[in-house]
């Protein structure tokens, strides 16, 4: 049996010559299938570069959004920062108006005597008496420190013999657990462990003021005030003259604390600065490698 083919004819257009060509069924059908699957070869590659560029579409798509967010962020942890401090400023003034008013109390005495005629002054005249007596006292003293204790008017000493446990600026509120500007220095010592004054002042308040528990602030003129909070008892009083060195109480766990130690602040005219500068280089026998000196 002859194998089936076909004819191909090709007639020169000159001479008028024809030539034959016998082309198998078989070849055909070969060139059929070479294309059929040249076909389904491009339409797999531009499929796969379909895929490819709608992957990569996505992954710029995702980079746009990270960088949106990290900028959000950002933007946010400013805001942050800005309430934070603002937060700060309205403590220091809450404090202030928390010491006047504790002063107005004492002023007025019990609720019962301030009744009875005008044994007690008035509110507003408590209030102009207490700003004058701490205008003129702090200019006295601002006076008196300039003229005879001028070397020892700036803190530099630690307060009490221990431990630095926690540091000044941002961390992780321990009650709460979340971020709060810490404002001072805390050093860790046993209950009962004398706190000293860190430089030549006098005694501004001592008493016990919300989460500070027992606190003592003495003012060392040209803007300086430190504060010792936490005390287990005062060794110092309102009004009273301290020199360097002295004790004005003992270290203990009142107010607001997880653990005995001293809170310990350095302010510039009311406002909380770092303490680590006023601390002297070398604690008495306490961990000094923790400092950031």
């Amino acid at each position: 049996m002859k194998q089936q083919y076909f004819i191909l004819v090709l007639a020169h257009s000159l001479h008028g010559r024809l030539r034959r060509i016998h082309i198998p069924h078989q070849f055909i059908y070969g060139i059929l299938a070479l294309a059929l699957f040249g076909c389904f070869s491009v339409f797999g590659f531009v499929g796969s570069y379909a895929r490819m560029a709608w992957k990569v579409a996505n992954y710029n798509a995702l980079r746009r959004e990270a960088a949106d967010l990290r900028d959000r962020y950002q933007n946010l942890q400013r805001v942050v920062n800005q309430t934070n401090e603002q937060l700060a400023s309205l403590e220091t003034l809450a404090n202030e108006v928390s010491v006047a008013y504790g002063i107005k109390r004492r002023l007025e005495g019990p609720g019962d005597i301030a009744t009875e005629g005008t044994l007690a002054p008035t509110f507003s005249e408590t209030v102009q008496e207490y700003n004058y007596l701490r205008s003129s006292s702090l200019a006295s003293l601002d006076r008196n420190f300039s003229r005879r204790w001028h070397v020892n008017s700036r803190p530099s000493m630690w307060p009490v013999d221990g431990r630095l446990m926690s540091s000044y600026g941002q961390r992780n509120d321990p009650f709460s657990g979340e971020g709060a500007i810490h404002t001072g220095v805390d050093i860790s010592a046993p209950t009962g462990t004398v706190a000293r004054a860190t430089a030549d002042g006098v005694v501004e308040f001592a008493s016990r003021f919300a989460g500070y528990g027992r606190l003592v602030i003495v003012n060392h003129g040209n803007g300086f005030e430190t504060y010792y909070a936490h005390l287990a008892r005062f060794d110092v009083m309102p009004g009273q003259e301290i020199r360097k060195g002295e004790a004005i109480g003992a270290v203990g766990a009142s107010g607001r604390v997880t653990a005995p130690h001293l809170h310990y602040e350095v302010r510039v005219r009311h406002a909380p600065v770092n303490p680590y500068k006023y601390l002297a280089k070398m604690p008495v026998t306490a961990a000094k490698s923790e400092l950031p000196f």
